[in-house]
């Protein structure tokens, strides 16, 4: 990413957050950013113009999950996931190095890449680092990532280290795929080299260190808020941060609890995303001013005020707990709507706090504050 596509515009004097803006072929970004997931390009149970009245200037999409459904050929006859979907903002594509996490039964890796068994048939499937750079291509989102290997936790330091002289690898060969693509095909696509190591200091280091040399529009952090304790998280985010270079985005990959995201904000990072408020919305929990709220819990059925009296959302306007836990206790898919509604919500309107909160310099103060309130009252 050339430097005048990228801006730092404020610095918050007591902590490392910041807001910048940068340039994607869809519009310009301003960070901290959240992405809600819409894994096979549907942020569950809403619809685009819903996310476009909630202010949401980018979610992220799955190459794994779109190479299978709707298909790869589907999105190329319509020029893309854009097009298919009828959206015209930002759209980012994990490369599917998750699943190589997350679908440990179905897969198996080689220096080549990684063999994949169809979650749907069962048929093989064998994606590369170059394979993958081509798909995202199809695909035309803004911002792309390499193909990465992100391993479990607890994991064993020689196979975290193997993990990252992988990802170095497939790196290597994504970018200079995704250049051979550029020259026949320019376009303002992104690349975004990920972070490797585990909870291994010289791992993250060897890792960070190698990505860099390769050169990519961004620079995202894999391997983290899987499994580890939140003192470890913290750990590396701290340990990281520092080496990440200050002119390009920085992407905390994964990242949902409220909490860690102040904390990882103030770190320097820019980007983070998350299927939290809509996994969670999803089975009856909502994000509030005061915590989280089980809304199928007992205490909500005759209770007439909405889930968050400082929330002046649709579902907050109109939409009482009772309500609410009544449509969940009936299985009404409505409820699955409005709470994943109300959590978006939720998170946008923090990032806006946020970013306010670091360009008035009040960025700690504006954190406990927050945070003092937030951890008030959790079911």
């Amino acid at each position: 990413m050339e430097e005048k596509n990228f801006k730092i515009l404020f610095r918050d004097k007591n902590s490392f957050a910041r807001v910048t803006e940068f340039k994607t072929k869809s519009g310009l970004l301003t960070t901290p950013l959240f992405l809600p997931v819409g894994s096979s390009g549907v942020v569950k149970t809403l619809c685009y113009k819903e996310l476009e009245e909630l202010g949401v200037e980018a979610f992220i999409s799955n190459t794994y999950h779109l190479y299978f459904r709707p298909g790869i050929d589907v999105l190329k006859q319509f020029g893309g996931l854009h097009k298919f979907i009828h959206w015209n903002k930002t759209i980012f594509t994990d490369s599917g190095g998750y699943q190589v996490y997350s679908l440990r039964e179905l897969r198996n890796i080689k220096e080549e890449g990684v063999e994949f068994k169809s979650y749907i048939d069962g048929s093989l499937h064998f994606f590369t680092p170059e394979k993958v750079v081509e798909l995202q291509h199809i695909i035309d989102s803004d911002i792309a990532m390499c193909l990465d290997e992100c391993v479990e936790y607890p994991v064993e330091y020689e196979r975290a280290k193997r993990s990252v002289e992988l990802t170095t690898l497939w790196a290597i060969r994504s970018k200079k795929k995704f250049e051979e693509i550029k020259l026949k095909e320019p376009n303002f696509q992104l690349l975004f080299g990920i972070i490797q190591g585990s909870v291994y200091k010289d791992l993250r280091k060897q890792s960070l260190e190698q990505i860099l040399d390769i050169d990519f529009d961004g620079y995202a952090v894999g391997g983290v808020s899987v499994g580890e304790p939140k003192e470890l998280l913290y750990e590396i985010v701290d340990f990281i941060s520092q080496y990440l270079p200050q002119d390009k985005p920085r992407y905390l990959m994964g990242i949902g609890e409220v909490e860690d995201i102040w904390y990882c904000i103030g770190k320097g990072f820019d980007i983070v995303d998350c299927v939290l408020p809509t996994r969670n919305g999803r089975n009856g929990q909502a994000l509030t001013s005061y915590g989280k709220v089980n809304i199928k819990n007992a205490k909500y059925k005759t209770k007439d005020e909405p889930i968050d009296p400082e929330c002046s959302c649709m579902v907050c306007k109109n939409y009482s707990c009772a309500m609410i836990h009544h449509y969940f206790k009936s299985g009404e898919l409505l409820a699955l709507r409005l709470l994943s509604y109300h959590n978006v919500h939720f998170m946008i309107n923090l990032f806006y706090r946020i970013r306010q909160a670091i360009s008035e310099n009040k960025f700690p103060l504006e954190q406990k504050k927050f945070l003092d309130k937030y951890n008030s009252c959790q079911d």
